[in-house]
C-alpha cells in the first residue's frame, strides 16, 4: 500500500521544455507526455499518459520503448491512441476522453477537457493518489470549466502553460491558476526563463495565496 494521510508525499520533475512531467505519487509512478528524454531517465513507471498527438507531446517510438522496458500501461487521448495502436500491446493501451476515469496502481486519473484547438482530441489529466492531487493541463489555454475542476478536486499542484502553444503566455498561465486555485502553481511549456519569472510576478500580484514554484529542467520537487 502507498502512503496515506498527512505523511504522504509526492516527488515530481519537469524533464523538457514542453509538458513532460515525471510524477512519483504515493501509490503510482507516472510520466506524462514524454518527449526528448531517454528511457533510462524515466526509469520504472506504472503508466505513460499522453494528452495529444503533437510532436512536443507524443513520440511514439519513445512511448513504445518505455512500455516495452517497463511493461507499463499507456493512457492516451483517441488520436494519440490511434497512432500508438501498432506499437503498444492492445491490453496495455487505454483510450480516454473527457469524463473518463482510470485507476493505475493506487492512483486515480480523472480525464478532463483541454482548450488547445490545434489538437484533434486533446485532454488534461487530474491525478490523485495518497490524498495528493496534481492537475496537468497539457498546453491548454484557460477555459471556464477549469473553475469547476478546481472546486471539485482542490488540486495541490497545477501545471500552467506559459508559452510555445498558440495563444499561451504567462498571462494565460496565471488565468489557469486563478481558475483552478491550487495550493502550488508550476509554470511550464516554455524554453524561456523570462516566461517563468513573469508568471511568478503576475501570480504573486494577483493571487498571492497561491504559491509559485519555478523548476529547472530535471529538478526534483517534493510536496508537501
Amino acid at each position: 500500500m502507498g502512503e496515506q494521510g498527512p505523511q504522504a508525499r509526492l516527488t515530481l520533475a519537469w524533464l523538457n521544455e514542453y509538458a513532460c512531467v515525471l510524477l512519483r505519487m504515493p501509490g503510482a509512478t507516472l510520466i506524462i507526455d514524454p518527449v526528448g528524454v531517454k528511457p533510462a531517465q524515466v526509469g520504472k513507471v506504472d503508466a505513460v499518459l499522453i494528452t495529444h498527438e503533437h510532436y512536443d507531446h507524443l513520440d511514439t517510438n519513445l512511448v513504445s520503448a518505455i512500455q516495452s522496458k517497463t511493461g507499463c500501461l499507456v493512457v492516451a487521448d483517441p488520436t494519440s491512441s490511434g497512432l500508438l495502436a501498432r506499437s503498444i500491446p492492445g491490453d496495455k493501451l487505454i483510450t480516454v476522453e473527457p469524463g473518463s476515469q482510470v485507476s493505475v496502481g493506487e492512483a486515480k486519473i480523472y480525464v478532463e477537457e483541454c482548450n488547445h484547438p490545434p489538437a484533434r482530441t486533446p485532454v488534461t489529466f487530474l491525478v490523485e493518489s495518497g490524498g495528493l492531487k496534481v492537475y496537468h493541463t497539457a498546453d491548454s489555454l484557460p477555459f471556464d470549466r477549469m473553475a469547476d475542476i478546481g472546486a471539485a478536486h482542490k488540486p495541490d499542484i497545477t501545471f500552467c502553460t506559459v508559452g510555445i502553444a498558440p495563444g499561451a503566455s504567462p498571462r494565460t498561465g496565471v488565468e489557469i491558476a486563478k481558475l483552478v486555485r491550487p495550493k502550488v502553481a508550476i509554470p511550464y511549456h516554455t524554453a524561456r526563463k523570462s516566461d517563468l519569472e513573469l508568471f511568478s510576478t503576475l501570480l504573486s500580484r494577483e493571487a498571492p495565496e497561491i504559491k509559485c514554484v519555478i523548476l529547472e529542467k530535471g529538478q526534483e520537487f517534493s510536496y508537501p
